[in-house]
């Protein structure tokens, strides 16, 4: 999708960014060995679209859902010693599909498996932790075998740690548990992810059939009203951002690299906690926050059986959703990382009786596949209100079915978008109450979407309740975390967004002009609330909840824009500002500038150019901000913060001076040779000190030369019509952000940028061939591409 031409009248609109969707064949040759596997599969980890599998020119099987793995069986079908011609027909034309950019096509991983004739089911081996001490771990390794009841088979099961095995037990027949004790156990956790491996090895009359190794994590989940969330006994509080499924850039394309990047900046930035919104998350991000230590909460769908776009596939939720349960735990369920699963996202059906009996089922059946995990349901309080007075003021929008939409998500975004405060005012109504309790009840957390005003009520209503702010608006960051903390049922709050996404296009931006939708026209393709931008690079929402999280060690100084000083702006509930941190704002001078400086201590200081304009409160009280008026002049602008009347920090941004010039870096010195790594080039517009000027945006060049090939190039701008896919980008606020893959050979990367008027700049970085690359590449070559 993200190849394809944006237009205005694109049949998906602003949910999916004004991309078109399309139809897409993607075939492969694969040449098969001349010895025959028993047992061969293709898995698919996500596909966009409906699609059907061939091999050979005979279909194997067909694909639903852009989230779901599916595993097709193509034993009978391959020519062994020979070409093996594998084609996958996607349909993805059928727009929107969701409420966001969703992708086309083959944008998960692709895998050829092979098997044993007698060997471990796939996603056969479940770890459960059964308790955790200083001194000791009991757990419990379960395991199935596929194809083993009539032979004499023995399964050995190993823990190790750092290559040393710590535990080992064995058991018998087609299924069964080993348990293990592990002493001195290092414990996973967010701030200590420590992982074991654990191996297993069916042993079949005397020999070795098949072996499985896996990366796991030690840990106990509880949660109750008295404690809250307890992992390993411990109490842990949610620092939680919701996150969608795109790369920015790169489209939905799920590079491992990229998960890693994404979730060590907003573990950098002080998170512990991602939401997946609104969809089982890839392995590859999975397999991050296992590694990095991110605590996270897995999602089933955004919809049940009600639609809330006219593709959405609503009408075959009751047919489905099992499966769908199914492949999302059996893929979590050894996950360290994945501590609770919510059964869907602003379900409007669960304001009524039919979709309370559906929640308690769904609830039920998560219980039955994954016992040590609670459930939660997100759950918008004010448009459960609408439907239980079977109200909305937006046309029913009937699905592809025929169906009518109460009201949904969307429609409840829309008249949040324009009363603003009022939905804490519904959300506390009686109303509020009587038509979210019964689904809260079906659950093991009632999740709050923009619910805050009912935390403290709530907790005594219902005194066995446990609450987690499962979406929360940037500017109530703060307020919502200090419910976390003086309230022990309250486990934690996720901000509506963590990181910038495609889609719902410009719902946060703030726009010039007096009236505007919550929609905004094309070319408008980001929706705006994210904490982090499209580009990975921090907003100034995000130093509010540092504030509050007791993280942000000097005052941060954001700037509404210069250039649109005095213009008036409509604003969204979904953007408590449109500052930025800089004060380069090149031809400005003499304009007012608005400065609002983020800090926790007491007061405040701003001084110009050394000059004193004003000191004001901070901290708590204040809601961490302070505000200041100053007409923009170049130079320095100072925040200092104080304690109890004495200097305790300070913060300054500088002007860009003299001579501007384009700059390539990377925080990379080095990339891994084997076409799974990338590197992220990071271009601006600065002077000789690398102060990036907001204002000398021009369009750039980039060329790519070197075992390396440039796979996205673009900006933070929340309106553009220049393609990610190409080699020419105009910079958006003196940045722009190009992502290059290695082609599998080492060598140097050459990054050369050249602009007309800021002349040109190289970035050099050496793909490496490391001791894994041997093994990289053969799984590469079990593999399809498109």
């Amino acid at each position: 999708m993200i190849h394809e031409q944006r237009r205005a009248d694109a049949e998906g609109g602003a949910e999916v960014a004004y991309y078109p969707g399309g139809r897409y064949a993607y075939r492969t040759t694969w040449r098969a060995g001349v010895d025959p596997a028993p047992n061969v599969a293709l898995r698919f980890e996500g596909v966009q679209g409906d699609s059907t599998v061939s091999v050979n020119g005979t279909p194997v099987g067909t694909l639903r859902s852009g989230y779901t793995e599916f595993e097709l069986s193509i034993t009978d079908h391959v020519l062994w010693g020979q070409d093996n011609e594998v084609l996958v027909d996607v349909d993805n034309s059928a727009q929107p599909a969701s409420r966001w950019y969703p992708g086309s096509g083959l944008y998960r991983a692709v895998s050829l498996v092979f098997r044993p004739a007698v060997h471990f089911a796939a996603d056969g081996l479940q770890l459960r932790t059964k308790a955790t001490s200083n001194e000791a771990a009991i757990v419990e390794v379960e395991y199935v075998l596929v194809n083993a009841d009539a032979h004499d088979t023995q399964v050995v099961i190993e823990l190790s740690h750092e290559g040393q095995v710590v535990a080992a037990g064995a058991g018998g027949g087609s299924t069964g548990a080993v348990a293990l004790r592990i002493d001195h156990p290092h414990v996973w956790s967010a701030e200590t992810p420590h992982l074991y491996e654990l191996a297993a090895r069916l042993e079949l009359d005397g020999s070795v059939a098949d072996e499985r190794r896996e990366m796991v994590g030690l840990r106990t989940i509880s949660v109750d009203t008295h404690y809250g969330l307890r992992i390993n006994g411990t109490t842990v509080l949610l620092r939680g951002a919701c996150i969608h499924h795109d790369n920015g850039v790169l489209g939905a394309a799920t590079h491992r690299a990229a998960e890693y990047r994404r979730v060590r900046l907003l573990k950098a930035a002080g998170f512990n906690a991602i939401r997946s919104a609104h969809n089982p998350m890839s392995r590859h991000l999975l397999d991050a926050c296992d590694e990095l230590g991110m605590y996270v909460l897995d999602e089933l769908a955004d919809y049940w059986v009600v639609p809330k776009t006219k593709h959405d596939a609503s009408w075959r939720f009751r047919d489905t959703w099992r499966e769908d349960a199914d492949r999302m735990v059996e893929k979590d369920r050894n996950r360290p990382s994945v501590i609770m699963y919510a059964a869907g996202n602003e379900i409007p059906e669960t304001a009524t009786a039919e979709g309370v009996a559906l929640t308690r089922e769904i609830t039920e059946y998560l219980h039955s596949i994954d016992p040590d995990r609670p459930v939660t349901l997100a759950t918008n309080l004010f448009l459960s209100t609408l439907v239980s007075m079977d109200k909305s003021p937006y046309k029913d929008s009937p699905s592809v079915e025929g169906e009518s939409s109460i009201a949904g998500s969307t429609e409840a975004n829309v008249m949040i978008n324009q009363i603003g405060r009022m939905m804490d005012l519904v959300s506390r109504l009686p109303r509020a109450d009587r038509a979210t309790r019964d689904a809260f009840a079906a659950v093991d957390v009632a999740g709050y979407n923009y619910g805050l005003g009912r935390y403290k009520g709530d907790t005594r209503r219902y005194p066995e309740r446990v609450i987690l702010g499962s979406e929360t608006l940037p500017g109530d960051v703060a307020r919502a975390w200090h419910l976390v903390q003086e309230n022990p049922a309250v486990i934690g709050d996720f901000v509506w967004a963590g990181w910038e996404y495609l889609g719902e296009a410009g719902v946060a931006v703030w726009v010039p002009g007096k009236r505007a939708g919550l929609a905004k026209p094309f070319p408008y393709l980001i929706a705006g609330p994210g904490m982090f931008d499209l580009i990975g690079q921090p907003d100034i929402t995000l130093r509010l909840a540092q504030a509050a999280w007791g993280c942000l060690d000097a005052p941060a100084i954001g700037v509404r824009p210069v250039d649109r000083s005095g213009v008036a702006m409509v604003r969204s509930a979904w953007r408590a500002t449109d500052a930025v941190e800089s004060w380069s704002w090149r031809g400005c001078e003499g304009r007012k500038a608005d400065v609002e400086v983020y800090s926790a201590d007491d007061h405040v200081a701003l001084f110009l150019n050394g000059r004193r304009i004003a000191r004001r409160r901070a901290g708590r009280k204040q809601g961490y901000l302070a505000k200041f008026t100053v007409p923009y002049e170049p130079g320095n602008l100072t925040a200092i913060g104080y304690r109890n009347g004495s200097e305790v920090s300070r913060t300054e941004l500088r002007s860009a001076s003299g001579e501007l010039g384009l700059r390539v870096t990377s925080s990379a010195g080095t990339v891994i040779a084997d076409g799974a790594d990338l590197l992220f080039a990071d271009l601006a517009i600065t002077d000789r000190s690398g102060v990036v000027e907001m204002l000398a945006d021009e369009q750039v060049v980039l060329d790519v030369t070197g075992p390396g090939e440039l796979i996205g190039f673009g900006t933070a701008a929340p309106a553009s019509e220049e393609a990610f896919t190409g080699n020419t980008r105009t910079t958006f606020r003196g940045r722009a952000l190009a992502v290059i893959r290695p082609t599998g050979k080492p060598g140097l990367i050459t990054v050369s940028a050249r602009s007309q008027t800021l002349g040109a700049a190289d970035l050099v970085v050496e793909a490496i061939v490391t001791g894994s690359l041997e093994e990289s590449t053969d799984l590469a070559a079990g593999a399809l591409t498109s």
